[in-house]
């Protein structure tokens, strides 16, 4: 019984960790209480973020950014990094930076839909396929009127981070075509877009918390699952998942915000230190994150998984496929801007 027990026990704990999609967990920083205080007197602007130290976006982000920023403003400002969860997940840490009472949060895209449902851009499926794409997006004029969106909403977007490119892995059969997913049960989030894009793949969707996934694929009530190449690796699904193709259906990014008084308070001069350190950050997380997923991908191999990479021609059909999920959604989203992201992308390749 208690043998039984054990891989229930790892995946909670491993799931503990992981957050979003990506590990959040212990760390020198995280076991914490929370971060020491300022030697030198400086403002406290504190950071939540539900990932652990060790990922990129903290790693190579967060913690970047308050490199520069303390280096830069000569101790006038002590930035502390809240990782591992501490100050709650996703959703409560946005609202309580909107509310004024935490001052910045690194967070997916998710919890400010609600408030500007552009942001739900990035989950159609395949308007994003390669990094160079990304960074269009990011560094351009579409990135900078969705950022816009927030500004009236209590929250200051300073810099989009990178989370990835959305994978499918199962345990029945290597999937080349849409026609390999009939049938097939394939966890999703309990995302509209997401759901609509599965069925028209022909696979069965099946929302389900993260939580319960692993053992899910473990006793086969559900055949497989989407996530970046770190949550696949990281959370070990190659123990009970053997196919993994690399279909990159959905980029799904991270932005850091600031309370949007806060940021009005800010001098000039400093506002200018901030917005120049998340976007050197931005830009470091990026290229770390990205040789993250190359490695990983090489791991899975290792480890005994059968990574199937798609074809322009086949990819095709999968894109194909999920076209009519654009014209579902795009009245919410808004086309003009669907139309204007899609061309900005197109134009990097």
């Amino acid at each position: 019984m208690f043998k039984k027990q054990i891989p229930m026990f790892l995946a909670a704990l491993l799931i503990a960790m992981l957050v979003s999609g990506c590990l959040s967990g212990t760390s020198k920083q995280s076991q914490q209480q929370e971060p020491k205080k300022a030697s030198t007197g400086g403002k406290v602007i504190k950071i939540a973020s539900v990932l652990n130290d060790q990922h990129p976006a903290n790693a190579n982000g967060t913690f970047k950014f308050k490199e520069i920023v303390e280096a830069k403003t000569k101790g006038k400002y002590e930035i502390q990094v809240y990782s591992g969860n501490q100050l709650g997940d996703d959703v409560k840490a946005t609202q309580n930076v909107r509310a004024g009472s935490i001052e910045m949060v690194l967070t997916s895209a998710a919890p400010v839909t609600g408030m500007a449902a552009e942001f739900m851009v990035f989950d159609l499926p395949f308007i994003l396929t390669n990094d160079k794409a990304v960074d269009a997006i990011f560094d351009g004029p579409v990135g900078k009127k969705l950022a816009a969106k927030l500004d009236d909403k209590g929250l200051h977007l300073l810099a989009y981070y990178e989370n990835g490119f959305r994978q499918l892995t199962n345990s029945a059969r290597e999937v080349k075509t849409p026609a390999d997913l009939k049938g097939l049960k394939i966890r999703t989030m309990e995302n509209p877009i997401h759901l609509a894009a599965w069925r028209a793949l022909g696979a069965n969707p099946t929302p389900m918390p993260f939580s319960e996934l692993f053992t899910s694929m473990q006793q086969k009530t559900v055949d497989g699952q989407e996530n970046p190449i770190p949550t696949i690796y990281l959370m070990k699904f190659y123990e009970v998942q053997k196919y993994a193709t690399l279909t990159g259906h959905v980029y799904t990014p991270f932005i850091l915000l600031i309370n949007s008084q806060l940021w009005a308070s800010l001098p000039a001069e400093d506002k200018k230190i901030f917005e120049e350190a998340a976007l050197e950050s931005a830009k470091i997380e990026r290229a770390a994150n990205r040789e993250m997923n190359r490695k990983q991908v090489d791991e899975l191999k290792k480890v005994g998984m059968t990574i199937t990479v798609l074809s322009p021609e086949q990819l095709k059909v999968f894109q194909d496929a999920v076209a009519p999920v654009y014209a579902e959604f795009e009245a919410k989203i808004g086309k003009d801007l669907i139309n204007e992201f899609k061309q900005a992308a197109q134009s990097a390749k």
